[in-house]
């Protein structure tokens, strides 16, 4: 709640002092819009009435742009006549006043506008100066943006590094604390704070990007833990050799991801998030282990087989802890000699490879020797 409460007076913070600088740099730009079609109306209107006076369009042209600029070269021809004499007074008094006012607007505009550059420069180094056992994020891709909106709602202080200001300026608009620039630099990955940094997440997808991020890190900070992306498989071997504590390799994942839903379609609908068994496999997920649910088909390999040989069949990839019969009955903590049926539903903690041990259940009966024959 204090952490909550927290980035929440931050945040309104940040948008008051956004929206208060927004105000105040709105109403020089304003100045300087209307000033400028002052400018250029008095322009327009002056020159018209030269032109009524029968000089020629260029001439009068001239002549206004000379007078409101306060240039002073000499008139373009001769001033005579009441007409000429007020229209030029009007002019001189109307542009120069109006030339006086446009300069003061861009000398706020450009003083404002820096003012707030540096404001805001300072704020960010001074906000990553006090992080310490932070996340940097480097590269603000699909991955980067979905770690980031995870370590957000943990409330984990962590840091965008990217080198895109667009994708840069896309994550200050979640309210990230973001700094631009080459991740492979070793001067940026310093002023990321990298020798305060408890982990860095280089998510990019260049392989070779990340193996050059990972060796500069690792220099600048042996203690950092450095999680890596990896796209090709043998990446992930050079990205061990750089110093990366650990590799993902998102396409691996996803794979195994579908397989495991091909291998085990009852576990989703067993174990959902707000289930009691969902809670005990996340908290076994924790120790190494996993549980799944499978389903015994008609004729697997492990169909008819007893409980312990199934288990030993498995190689110790897994063991049973409940099954429930297709209709009803349910078996806690079964015996080593209770029988797997056909269409039994079987609770299985499992340890190594998700994938081998759901590969045993779903593979297909072995023909049985009996004599000189096979019997199936």
């Amino acid at each position: 709640m204090a952490d909550d409460r927290q980035r929440s007076e931050s945040g309104f913070s940040h948008s008051s002092f956004s929206q208060g600088a927004n105000s105040v740099l709105g109403s020089p730009l304003r100045l300087l819009a209307g000033t400028l079609l002052y400018v250029v109306a008095l322009f327009a209107v002056s020159t018209m009435g030269y032109v009524r006076a029968g000089w020629p369009l260029g001439d009068a042209a001239y002549m206004v742009l000379l007078t409101i600029f306060s240039v002073g070269y000499g008139e373009v021809r001769p001033i005579d006549g009441t007409f000429l004499r007020l229209w030029t007074t009007m002019t001189i008094v109307l542009g120069c006043t109006g030339m006086i006012v446009l300069t003061g607007a861009l000398v706020q505009v450009f003083t404002l506008f820096q003012f707030r550059r540096l404001l805001g420069l300072d704020r960010m180094h001074t906000e990553i100066e006090r992080l310490t056992g932070h996340t940097i994020i480097c590269g603000y891709g699909r991955i980067g943006v979905q770690l980031a909106k995870a370590l957000a709602e943990a409330g984990h202080p962590f840091l965008v590094l990217e080198r895109s200001p667009a994708k840069a300026e896309e994550a200050r608009g979640h309210g990230f604390l973001t700094l631009v620039g080459e991740a492979t630099h070793e001067d940026t990955l310093k002023e990321a704070g990298i020798a305060r940094a408890r982990v860095l997440a280089t998510v990019l997808p260049d392989d070779a990007a990340n193996v050059f991020i990972t060796l500069s890190a690792r220099s600048l900070n042996p203690a950092v833990q450095i999680i890596a992306r990896g796209e090709a498989p043998t990446t992930e071997s050079k990205l061990f050799h750089a110093g990366a504590d650990k590799v993902v390799l998102p396409t691996h994942i996803g794979a195994e991801r579908i397989t495991e839903m091909i291998l085990y379609p009852a576990t989703g609908a067993a174990m959902d998030e707000g289930s009691p068994m969902g809670e005990v496999k996340r908290k076994l997920h924790d120790f190494g282990l996993d549980l799944e649910v499978v389903t015994c088909p008609p004729k697997g390999a492990l169909t008819g087989a007893s409980v312990g040989e199934a288990e030993r069949r498995g190689n110790g990839a897994f063991f049973i802890v409940q099954i429930d019969r297709a209709h009803g009955q349910q078996i806690a903590h079964p015996g080593e000699d209770v029988r797997i049926e056909a269409g039994d539903r079987i609770l299985l903690v499992v340890r190594g490879s998700r994938l081998s041990a759901g590969a045993v259940f779903h593979a297909p009966a072995r023909p049985i020797k009996h004599g000189r024959a096979l019997v199936r």
